[in-house]
């Protein structure tokens, strides 16, 4: 994203495109970004927006993102969505850090590690992310499972979550059941 690349932000697409991109294609609305930004810098960042024609999509997108650390925007021209999720944890620091970047139609996209998206649509839980993770399953059978099984019981066990995990093993037992 042009305008987060012009402000030096450690950022990368994430959500449907990603999936789409490393996994199943699949329809999605709008665009989801990941960035890792210090609060005091939200406001910077979305004025930098607005010189690419990115607008606020609600009337105090600051004081919404700073309850739900999401900045909901709008690209005006085309009206094209764009949710920019303001990471925290070492978890979402780690995963921009190790994000790679891929040529999509001529577009240059940081996109995050397989194993890295695997665990955010494990976290999500919502039936297109369940979706999503069979499908990055099915597309990358080299994908570090143990990995992700690790961190995705992590979250479980954190967001006192454990159907979290089962719905990870079940996916993941589809795709390789044990002989």
């Amino acid at each position: 994203m042009r305008w987060l690349d012009a402000l030096k932000v450690p950022s990368m697409v994430i959500g449907g495109v990603a999936a789409s991109v490393l996994g199943r294609p699949r329809l999605t609305q709008d665009i989801d970004a990941l960035v890792i930004i210090p609060e005091a810098n939200w406001a910077d960042a979305m004025a930098g927006a607005a010189k690419f024609g990115i607008v606020p999509r609600t009337g105090d997108a600051l004081e919404f993102a700073r309850r739900s650390r999401v900045l909901l925007l709008r690209h005006a021209v085309s009206e094209i969505n764009l949710d920019i999720t303001f990471g925290a944890l070492q978890f979402e620091k780690e995963a921009v850090a190790n994000s790679e970047v891929h040529e999509v139609g001529g577009v240059r996209l940081r996109l995050p590690r397989v194993e890295d998206l695997l665990i955010m649509k494990a976290i999500a839980r919502r039936p297109k992310d369940l979706q999503d993770v069979e499908g990055l399953l099915a597309a990358h059978p080299e994908a570090d499972v143990v990995l992700v099984r690790t961190r995705v019981s992590e979250f479980a066990t954190a967001m006192d979550m454990p159907e979290m995990l089962v719905e990870f093993d079940t996916l993941a037992e589809r795709r390789n059941p044990r002989r």
